[in-house]
């Protein structure tokens, strides 16, 4: 199985595929595209206007992995369902996180 993530010196990327307007906020484990690519789905009740997924989706997994918001930011898709996440922090202490939440 692909992750969704790479690891790099003092963070690591994830890819994520956000549905916003969605009844809840979860995250709802890896989906891989047709082109083979992996992404952690995640569902937002935010609207996708004026950043508020974007903003809800932040939360949602500073939440979940319990990291500070300021550590997660956007590096692409800002307004694409698929977007590249930026996780600061060290690699493997957050790729011990993202494993154990994508084995629930």
């Amino acid at each position: 199985m692909s992750f969704p993530y790479s690891r790099h010196t003092d963070h690591m990327r994830l890819a994520v595929r956000l549905t916003p307007n969605a009844g809840r906020n979860a995250v709802e484990g890896i989906e891989t595209s047709a082109a083979g690519e992996a992404y952690l789905k995640a569902r937002v009740t935010a609207v996708p206007e004026d950043g508020k997924a974007n903003k809800a989706l932040i939360l949602l997994l500073a939440d979940t992995l319990r990291l500070p918001k300021s550590s997660i930011s956007i590096v692409s898709g800002e307004t694409a369902r698929k977007k590249i996440l930026r996780i600061d922090g060290d690699p493997e202490d957050l790729e011990k996180k993202l494993k154990k939440l994508l084995e629930t």
